[in-house]
């Protein structure tokens, strides 16, 4: 998969869609230390291996470089960036029975406006999955000859 750009600078610095998925009994929100283990947890049983790696790094970071989704049912959804390295957005992902409530649009979106106020002119959507998802969400475009990009030559076990 290739990896997607974002311009940062063009994003509108809105964050209406956190309370938009606070109407919905959606909270986004970064987590705190002491959640670090059962979000790691979580996302190990949900996703991966590999993801549960950089999700701990993200958690690692001060300030955290992560979000999480929360409702009354318990953690739905995770992002991260600067967690593969500098300046990448991801991993991110949502429950399978949570998808298509925009839960992943507001984390994405969540990271993505944390990274411009950090000073971020652009973002790196390392190995993009859903491009079109990616496209329509926040205006990014594929770089081309980035596969397999900075994961050539992981270790992975």
């Amino acid at each position: 998969m290739t990896d997607m750009l974002v311009k940062l600078y063009e994003l509108d610095i809105n964050w209406e869609f956190i309370q938009e998925q606070e109407r919905n009994g959606v909270i986004i929100r970064k987590p705190i230390g002491p959640e670090k283990t059962a979000v790691v947890r979580w996302v190990r049983e949900h996703f991966s291996e590999l993801w549960a790696s950089e999700t701990d790094v993200a958690l690692s970071r001060t300030p955290v470089s992560a979000f999480i989704a929360t409702s009354a049912q318990g953690l739905l959804g995770f992002a991260c960036y600067d967690a593969t390295t500098l300046g990448y957005f991801g991993p991110t992902g949502v429950e399978e029975s949570q998808r298509g409530r925009g839960i992943g649009k507001a984390l994405l979106l969540a990271c993505l406006l944390d990274m411009k106020l950090k000073g971020y002119g652009y973002a790196v959507i390392g190995w993009a999955g859903p491009k079109d998802f990616y496209r329509k969400s926040v205006g990014a475009v594929e770089i081309p000859d980035s596969e397999p990009g900075i994961w050539k030559g992981m270790i992975t076990s």
